[in-house]
């Protein structure tokens, strides 16, 4: 039997909640009692790894850790509950004025100030399980502690611009700042080690209704981050740890003159002498917090656009070879079979759709890209007609528009097309979104994820992410009652209807119904 089944995409910081942002408190459960009614298989969040205050680095794609997690996820109603932070302590915070939008600049300078009035009061050096957690993370948890010690110490101040000593990394440097950011190195593991906690609590919670956490592993980490600053070799740095080459994409038709992304590149042939060692040591740790993992920018793998530092353009950027399969046969030997979805989505070549196929991962179908009037064959491989059924279909990604306020954008002639497609040229403008998920939901493909905002039709002030823009993205959130119930009877009917329904989440009595409108044999 063919298994078929559908997900929501919603970022954990899209969760309504009383303190500024999404996190794991009562919300985050209470969607996910949502998904389990609505016959849900996945919930698919982005990154949870830490981000700034402002600008680019509000983005999870810019974590200033591959391993750590966001603090401002840890749920201050647990930490009332636990009985080191106060609801008047909370409720008397300002965490901005617009419970739809995340203000990360008030966030970083109310949230933390309370995170740390709770490590205060917490007496963690006292608690076991705390020591046993720090003790068994402590291959990135300590330099990622100290990183943020320290470029807290120094006013945010990005670490390669740090006095010598510590940015290169010197061991008596080390030791020095250590022993003076004693209390702020220790704040840093408690927030590590809370939220661990906290994070394994609510993943349980899905896991045990038969819902499975999709989570997202970008392919880049930041420059700004604990893991160049303390491991320099694994990246194009020169003798002085600083780049030489970055990360971005070549000029097209629509940016023509290129993206320089600025993350650090890898040195492929030192990760390949390793074994990939720290590759499989990610993977590792990514499949410890979710059940699927979906590779951001898989192309890079096989290819990746090489830029020289300090170029203001991509214009005299190169492709260079990615280390291809080789990374992928030895997650294999070490890690064994594991979920994983390739994001293959941009500019296709032969080897990159060969390495998807060698891999044998599923990869993805995205609907917004399915239709172009320059194509009027009918051969676009993002239109359902053409999926085959080891991928994952979207409507829309969080780097897209809203399925509704990407119709709603198209020219006449394009909408026309579109209809044409669907058969449909009489749904008002405001249902069409439900037309476009019933056709990705009704394809061929195993896996179908749809943005929480397709469902709820909402348009382009929603959306969360417009790439190459910044300081205006990662904001939009959930309104509390937002998700109906009958807006859940209404994706329950859809998903059974396609034969998407998750029977093992579903309660009993539902499959019971199911049954019973079946049609008889006279």
């Amino acid at each position: 039997m063919v298994e078929r089944y559908a997900g929501v995409l919603l970022s954990v910081t899209s969760l309504p909640s009383e303190y500024g942002i999404g996190c794991f408190s009562k919300s985050a459960y209470e969607f996910v009692d949502w998904l389990e009614k609505t016959g849900q298989r996945y919930w698919q969040i982005l990154p949870l790894g830490p981000v700034s205050h402002g600008g680019a680095y509000d983005s999870p794609y810019q974590a200033y850790s591959a391993f750590a997690g966001n603090p401002y996820f840890i749920s201050l109603e647990d930490l009332i509950a636990e009985g080191v932070l106060t609801e008047e302590e909370c409720r008397s915070v300002d965490f901005g004025t617009d419970p739809r939008k995340v203000d990360y600049e008030k966030l970083y300078q109310n949230r933390l100030p309370l995170l740390y009035k709770a490590y205060t009061r917490s007496n963690i050096n006292e608690n076991m399980d705390f020591r046993h957690f720090a003790r068994e993370n402590s291959w990135w948890l300590d330099d990622y502690a100290l990183f943020m010690a320290v470029k807290d110490f120094f006013g945010g101040e990005p670490w390669y611009e740090w006095p010598d000593d510590i940015r290169m990394h010197w061991p008596n440097s080390l030791k020095y700042y250590q022993e003076k950011l004693y209390f702020q190195v220790e704040f840093q593991k408690y927030l590590q080690y809370t939220f661990s906690v906290q994070w394994k609590k609510l993943k349980k919670y899905a896991n045990d209704k038969h819902i499975e956490i999709v989570g997202d592993m970008p392919i880049y980490v930041s420059m700004d981050g604990a893991d160049v600053w303390a491991h320099p070799e694994l990246f194009q740095l020169d003798k002085n740890n600083r780049q030489t080459r970055v990360a971005g994409c070549p000029p097209d038709d629509f940016t023509p003159d290129g993206q320089v992304w600025g993350n650090p590149l890898y040195r492929w042939e030192y990760h390949k002498q390793t074994g990939f060692q720290w590759w499989v040591t990610r993977l590792w740790h990514s499949f410890q917090l979710y059940d699927v993992v979906r590779i951001d920018h898989f192309r890079g793998f096989d290819e990746y656009y090489s830029i020289p530092a300090g170029e203001p353009t991509a214009k005299n950027g190169r492709w260079e070879k990615g280390p291809g399969m080789a990374l992928f046969d030895s997650l294999r030997v070490n890690l064994g079979e594991r979920k994983i979805i390739a994001e293959d989505l941009g500019f296709m070549t032969d080897t990159v759709r060969e390495l998807v196929k060698d891999s044998g991962f599923p990869n993805m179908k995205v609907l917004e890209f399915a239709f172009d009037l320059n194509d009027e064959g009918a051969s676009n491989e993002y239109l359902p007609h053409n999926y085959q059924p080891n991928c994952v279909v979207y409507t829309g990604t969080h780097d897209n528009s809203t399925i509704s306020g990407w119709f709603r954008g198209l020219t006449k002639e394009q909408k026309a097309q579109v209809r044409d497609y669907l058969a449909d040229q009489r749904t008002p403008l405001k249902d069409i979104h439900k037309s476009l998920v019933s056709l990705v939901l009704g394809s061929c493909a195993d896996t179908c994820i749809i943005p929480i905002q397709d469902y709820l039709g909402l348009d382009d002030t929603a959306r969360m992410n417009t790439p190459g823009t910044v300081g205006i993205n990662w904001s939009w959130r959930l309104a509390p009652g937002q998700l109906t119930e009958a807006l859940g009877e209404e994706v329950l009917g859809m998903v059974k209807r396609y034969g998407r329904a998750n029977w093992d989440a579903l309660p009993k009595k539902e499959e019971a119904e199911e049954e019973e409108t079946e049609p008889q044999e006279e």
